[in-house]
Protein backbone atom coordinates (compact mmCIF):
# COMPACT_ATOMS: atom_id res chain seq x y z
CA UNK A 1 0.00 0.00 0.00
CA UNK A 2 1.35 3.60 -0.61
CA UNK A 3 1.47 6.40 1.70
CA UNK A 4 1.72 9.38 0.37
CA UNK A 5 4.65 11.57 2.26
CA UNK A 6 2.94 14.57 4.21
CA UNK A 7 5.45 17.64 5.30
CA UNK A 8 5.74 18.27 9.15
CA UNK A 9 6.22 21.56 10.01
CA UNK A 10 9.20 22.36 12.91
CA UNK A 11 7.56 24.76 15.20
CA UNK A 12 10.78 25.30 17.54
CA UNK A 13 13.08 25.77 13.82
CA UNK A 14 10.07 27.65 11.78
CA UNK A 15 10.88 31.91 11.71
CA UNK A 16 8.03 33.35 9.50
CA UNK A 17 9.63 36.18 10.26
CA UNK A 18 12.39 35.53 7.92
CA UNK A 19 10.33 35.16 5.04
CA UNK A 20 9.51 37.64 2.75
CA UNK A 21 6.94 40.11 4.33
CA UNK A 22 6.06 37.93 6.71
CA UNK A 23 4.51 35.23 4.39
CA UNK A 24 5.84 31.80 4.45
CA UNK A 25 7.80 30.52 1.51
CA UNK A 26 6.73 27.10 1.81
CA UNK A 27 3.18 28.47 2.16
CA UNK A 28 3.32 30.64 -1.20
CA UNK A 29 5.41 27.77 -3.03
CA UNK A 30 3.11 25.29 -2.54
CA UNK A 31 0.86 24.42 -5.36
CA UNK A 32 -1.92 23.15 -3.66
CA UNK A 33 -2.67 25.77 -1.14
CA UNK A 34 -2.20 23.37 1.79
CA UNK A 35 -0.72 25.81 4.25
CA UNK A 36 -2.78 28.28 5.73
CA UNK A 37 -1.24 31.47 7.87
CA UNK A 38 -3.83 33.43 9.37
CA UNK A 39 -1.76 36.76 8.66
CA UNK A 40 1.92 37.75 8.41
CA UNK A 41 4.47 36.18 11.09
CA UNK A 42 2.03 33.95 12.21
CA UNK A 43 3.28 30.53 12.09
CA UNK A 44 1.86 28.18 8.92
CA UNK A 45 -0.56 25.81 9.51
CA UNK A 46 -0.59 22.68 7.37
CA UNK A 47 -3.90 20.45 5.80
CA UNK A 48 -3.47 17.02 5.00
CA UNK A 49 -6.29 16.76 3.23
CA UNK A 50 -5.00 19.60 0.73
CA UNK A 51 -1.80 18.22 0.47
CA UNK A 52 -0.29 16.13 -2.54
CA UNK A 53 3.14 14.99 -1.28
CA UNK A 54 4.73 16.75 -3.92
CA UNK A 55 7.70 18.41 -1.75
CA UNK A 56 7.02 22.14 -2.84
CA UNK A 57 7.24 23.01 0.43
CA UNK A 58 10.62 21.20 2.01
CA UNK A 59 12.82 22.75 -1.03
CA UNK A 60 10.78 26.93 -1.04
CA UNK A 61 11.72 27.11 3.18
CA UNK A 62 14.44 28.90 4.00
CA UNK A 63 15.75 27.53 6.90
CA UNK A 64 14.67 23.85 6.41
CA UNK A 65 11.38 23.71 9.20
CA UNK A 66 9.79 21.40 6.53
CA UNK A 67 9.94 17.57 6.14
CA UNK A 68 8.42 14.96 4.43
CA UNK A 69 7.07 12.18 6.31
Amino acid sequence: MFVKPVPSIDFNQCQPWRCEGGICAAARACPHKAFLQEKPYDFPLHDTSMCAGCGSCTSACPIRAIRML
